[in-house]
């Protein structure tokens, strides 16, 4: 069996219109949400063999906010990626189980192309920042990755794992 945890980048800052998008960081929320997603994986046992993280400011932010014990593989091919280049960077992944960050519209249309079942969520369509898929494959290589064969494991979304203000 293979784990997929898709995530997508937890909030980032616009308070810099000049700024390049690529290089757009994490706005406060986003710093404290993906902590709350950090602390929700290691809790949750989800901890992955290998991250697959987009090059932009914000998906490293995410991923370094994690606090997971092993550094993303960085991939400039994730940066602002569609379907087609998440799977042909998943297929070429190694570990049992993988986290993938990434960004909109992209990740929310390649989160419902790999689950059989879509989650019953009322924010999987819309995939909001830092929403996070956990989907289960019977397959024993990435390389056999097909799509609508996952098994939506669990669901989340930063503002659940947040206490309120």
């Amino acid at each position: 069996m293979k784990r997929l945890i898709l995530m997508r980048h937890a909030k980032s800052d616009w308070a810099d219109p000049a700024l390049p998008d690529h290089a757009r960081p994490l706005n406060k929320r986003g710093r404290r949400s993906a902590r709350a997603l950090g602390d929700w994986l290691r809790g949750a046992g989800l901890v992955p063999g290998e991250i697959l993280c987009s090059t932009a400011a914000r998906t490293q932010e995410t991923c370094a906010r994690l606090r997971l014990p092993r550094a993303p593989r960085l991939l400039d091919s994730l940066y602002m990626a569609g379907p087609e280049a998440m799977l042909d960077a998943l297929r070429a992944a190694q570990a049992d189980t993988v986290l993938m960050i990434g960004h909109n519209p992209g990740i929310a249309e390649f989160a419902a192309r790999l689950v059989a079942t879509p989650p019953a969520h009322p924010r999987f369509d819309d995939y909001p920042t830092g929403a996070t898929l956990v989907a289960d494959f019977e397959i024993a290589d990435w390389a056999d990755l097909a799509e609508h064969t996952g098994r939506a494991a669990d669901f989340v979304i930063p503002r659940e794992l947040l206490p309120e203000k």
